[in-house]
Parts: structure tokens; C-alpha cells; sequence
């Protein structure tokens, strides 16, 4: 494998650990990403997502949501699989980052009160794979192997 940028994407040398975040945070980001493009899981869609974007200023909305899903459900899907984790764990901790000051920062630590804990971890979850690639149990390290 001699180009340095398809090396760092698929690389990883952490282990069997990276495993025991990529299926828990992968799976609730495809059912959050769900949720907002297809209205699965008591979503709205993308219409309504759309919608409610455009109100808090997030516009135009309806991209904002195509964006933000897409970026969950197939994010989400890639650390389930461990296929290009490095990069879906980048997307990932940005759209916790927007949904941290665009929606939660106001209302305090506690998820209870719609505050940024739950995407606080979200965002924790997703630097950390991000960081550390997808590890031993994964496609990125079976490509790693064949590429080599």
C-alpha cells in the first residue's frame, strides 16, 4: 500500500477495544440518522426534520437534515461494519458538535432536560474511533491486509 492518505484511512492498531464502541454507537446512530431521513423509529423525516432545522436557524433545513442523517445513518453503518471508520467518525463528531451548540448547550448538562450529555458521549465516542481506527475485528483492517 503505497499511497500514505489510503494507508491512514484504513489503519488501525488498536486492537480488539475500538469493537466494543463501533457496534453500541454505530447502532444508535443509524437509528438516529433513520429517524431523521426516513422517518423510521418515531422520525419525522426529512420534511418535518427540514422543518424543525429551518425553525431553530439551521437553513436551508430539508439539506441540513439530509446532511445530518446521512451523515448518522451511513456513519453509523460504517462503524457498525469498521469500513472507513477514521473518516465516519470525524463526520460523526462534527454533527455532535453542531447538535451540541445548535440545540442542547442552552439547556444545560442533563439529558433529562433536552441538555448535551447524551451527544456529549456521542461526540466522546466518535473522536475516540476517529482517533484510534476500527481495530482488529473490522473490513478497514481485512482491506489493510489485502492492500499490503
Amino acid at each position: 500500500m503505497s499511497n500514505p492518505l489510503i494507508k491512514r484511512l484504513f489503519a488501525s492498531d488498536a486492537g480488539w477495544a475500538p469493537l466494543a464502541l463501533r457496534i453500541p454507537v454505530g447502532i444508535i446512530f443509524i437509528a438516529h440518522g433513520a429517524q431523521k431521513l426516513f422517518g423510521w423509529f418515531g422520525g419525522h423525516g426529512l420534511a418535518g426534520t427540514g422543518g424543525w432545522m429551518d425553525s431553530i436557524g439551521l437553513s436551508p433545513g430539508y439539506l441540513m437534515a439530509l446532511m445530518a442523517g446521512s451523515a448518522e445513518f451511513f456513519g453509523g453503518l460504517a462503524l457498525l461494519v469498521g469500513l472507513l471508520v477514521r473518516p465516519a467518525g470525524a463526520a460523526l463528531a462534527f454533527a455532535m458538535l453542531i447538535a451540541i451548540f445548535a440545540v442542547h448547550i442552552d439547556h444545560g448538562l442533563f439529558v433529562s432536560n433536552n441538555g448535551y450529555e447524551f451527544a456529549l458521549a456521542l461526540l466522546a465516542a466518535a473522536v475516540s474511533l476517529a482517533l484510534s481506527g476500527a481495530g482488529r475485528a473490522s473490513l478497514d483492517r481485512w482491506i489493510t491486509g489485502r492492500l499490503q
